[in-house]
């Protein structure tokens, strides 16, 4: 299959790379600096199982790329809408299925409103992984997986097809009968992690060993699983309480990117996330009282390091 890979930060880059290990034609879709990096160092992923290098084909601009089967979108929720003319773009050129791997949930919305319903496939990720100073990912989980489904009948072709790779990569790819639960089991989850330990700044266990913390934090999990049920995804009170309890399984140290990337200064997806959930809340007229409060803490941390006031 032929794929194209939009960003190359540690979710693409990773997962991409196990594509191009499987033989599979992969074209990597990033910005010039990256294109260079890419060019001139190739592709270097360390993971638990191992070094794999290798030389990779780029493209910087929409006219280098003719033919793609499947675009896979690997960009933060917060470059979507500067990178979605040239997805469109991409996708209408190629008539390629877009696959993305964005957490949360309003990005299929966005771009089933400009491609069409048929075009956009469901998917997410599940790594643990960052780019270093060079540029090379380091995969520090013990395992790695992509789940996908169809989001329209009539993408059970490919489906089957990207499903069919499963024995030739490096990675677990998981075809979901209900994607879209999936989705949003993740986005239940993830909203409450990253919320909880960027807005306290502390890792798994700290939360776990104050009852109020964890208490705060499941409850962001139960107004999740509020809007869930009003966007039509089946829930059950078992399913959503297994999503709340998660957090306790986590080791002592874990923390959420988010966390890691507001430690370093870097931009957050607390508008992607929290901001998405309060936006479904407010199309159904409802509150979600401890997410808003953990979007107005955390949003003046959106862009990163904040100024120094004088």
């Amino acid at each position: 299959m032929k794929f194209i890979v939009y960003g190359a930060g540690a979710i693409g880059a990773y997962f991409g790379g196990r594509l191009v290990e499987a033989k599979q034609d992969v074209t990597f879709f990033v910005r010039q600096r990256r294109a260079e990096q890419l060019s001139a160092h190739g592709l270097r992923l360390e993971s638990p199982e191992g070094v794999f290098t290798t030389h990779v084909q780029v493209a910087a601009t929409v006219e280098e790329v003719q033919q793609a089967d499947v675009i896979l979108v690997a960009v933060k929720g917060y470059h979507l809408k500067e990178a979605l003319p040239q997805i469109i773009q991409l996708a209408k050129q190629t008539n390629a299925y877009v696959l993305p791997l964005l957490n949360g949930i309003e990005h299929v919305t966005h771009l089933q409103q400009a491609l069409g319903e048929e075009q956009v496939l469901g998917g997410f990720a599940s790594i643990i992984a960052t780019l270093n100073e060079q540029g090379h990912v380091l995969h520090t989980s013990g395992s790695s997986a992509i789940q996908i489904g169809t989001l329209h009948p009539s993408q059970r072709n490919v489906i089957e097809a990207i499903g069919a790779l499963q024995p030739h990569v490096h990675t677990n790819i998981i075809v979901n009968e209900n994607i879209r639960k999936g989705m949003w089991s993740k986005y239940m989850f993830i909203t409450a992690f990253s919320g909880i330990t960027a807005a306290t700044q502390q890792p798994a266990q700290a939360i776990i060993e104050q009852p109020a913390t964890e208490a705060t934090a499941k409850q962001i999990v139960y107004e999740m699983g509020q809007i869930a049920r009003l966007e039509g995804v089946a829930f059950s009170d078992e399913e959503i309480e297994k999503e709340a309890s998660r957090l306790v399984k986590f080791k002592p140290h874990m923390t959420s990117s988010m966390h890691q990337d507001l430690r370093k200064g870097l931009p957050i997806e607390v508008e992607h996330l929290h901001g998405g959930a309060l936006r479904i809340a407010h199309n159904h007229d409802i509150k979600l009282p401890t997410i808003a409060t953990i979007y107005g803490i955390l949003k003046p941390y959106e862009h990163g390091h904040l100024t120094t006031l004088r």
